[in-house]
């Protein structure tokens, strides 16, 4: 596996960030402004949505399983499938730990053992905990996972309009599943 821009969540995904891919000045993202619940950071979130990246090109049924670690760190297993949710399936593992000060809303994971550290941003979450908008700072990225692999149609439609708000009008992708 090559190692380059990774998915954060997520996803988280299979969630990273890219590790070499060209950074595009978009505005910064916004301040997270709600808690998130610890468990956040354990489970299994699939991937709804996103903004393409190079880490991710041809990645389908994307999803990141969060193992809580304790004391604010966890590890990472971000699984994605290349060509079709049927394809090859490439695993990428890794660390993170929570960010003190943030109410849970921040985490930093650690790649390439340790040498490049990306931090991410839960911008936005569902009260239940069935859905979350993560981002990078800088605004360049954006994810959308829930526990589920789908979403309804009605539910995909406010919560992409709820990424609008947020400001990103860039592009996304829906990853099959």
């Amino acid at each position: 596996m090559t190692l380059r821009p990774a998915l954060a969540l997520a996803t988280a995904l299979a969630v990273a960030a890219p590790l070499t891919a060209p950074q595009i000045a978009w505005a910064a993202a916004p301040q997270p402004t709600k808690p998130v619940a610890a468990s956040f950071y354990s489970g299994r979130w699939y991937e709804i949505a996103r903004i393409p990246n190079a880490g991710q090109r041809d990645c389908q049924a994307p999803y990141t399983q969060f193992t809580t670690g304790g004391a604010g760190a966890f590890q990472v297993s971000q699984i994605c499938r290349q060509g079709s949710p049927a394809g090859k399936a490439r695993t990428f593992n890794t660390k993170g730990r929570v960010l003190p000060g943030a109410n849970n809303a921040k985490f930093e994971m650690s790649f390439l053992g340790g040498m490049k550290k990306q931090e991410y941003w839960v911008l936005d979450c569902a009260a239940d905990g069935s859905w979350a908008i993560m981002a990078t700072p800088g605004g360049n990225y954006i994810w959308l996972l829930s526990r589920k692999e789908a979403v309804t149609q009605a539910v995909r439609d406010a919560l992409v309009a709820r990424i609008r708000a947020l400001g990103y009008g860039q592009k996304l992708e829906f990853p099959a599943h």
